[in-house]
């Protein structure tokens, strides 16, 4: 539940991956002080909007774009409060997303056990990019 709603992260998943330039979305339900649950969507972007996504500025509107997109596939309180994109998602070597490591980065918490991760690297890679972003804003 959002802010009283019921949403499900894959429908918010599926409403992001809709988008043209996104490859694969990983979507969270984090801990928020002012509205209880936020959602948080962890995004990778395809080959060409990645190239993009790297001139500056282009990251921010690009974001600004995926949240409105998400809000007009499903309804503004679908809007996700964070989108991050990220070069990988926590996978499993099953290739199931780790959710509750994404969970923990939403909500800034150090992270789980992530031994079982099939590349323990792209936590790093996350979380050095959450940081980039949170910079910029």
């Amino acid at each position: 539940a959002v802010s009283g709603h019921r949403l499900s992260t894959a429908e918010i998943e599926s409403a992001l991956v809709s988008h043209p330039k996104v490859a694969e979305a990983a979507v969270v339900g984090a801990a928020d002080e002012t509205t209880g649950q936020a959602v948080c969507a962890f995004v990778i972007l395809r080959k060409e909007a990645v190239e993009e996504a790297d001139e500056p500025g282009e990251g921010r509107d690009l974001v600004q774009e995926l949240r409105n997109h998400v809000a007009h596939e499903i309804g503004p309180i679908a809007k996700p409060r964070q989108i991050l994109i990220v070069p990988e998602l926590p996978k499993t070597r099953s290739g199931k997303i780790m959710r509750r490591l994404l969970r923990d980065v939403a909500e800034n918490r150090s992270l789980g056990d992530a031994t079982t991760l099939a590349d323990p690297t792209v936590m790093n890679l996350i979380a050095t990019g959450l940081a980039a972003q949170t910079s910029e804003d």
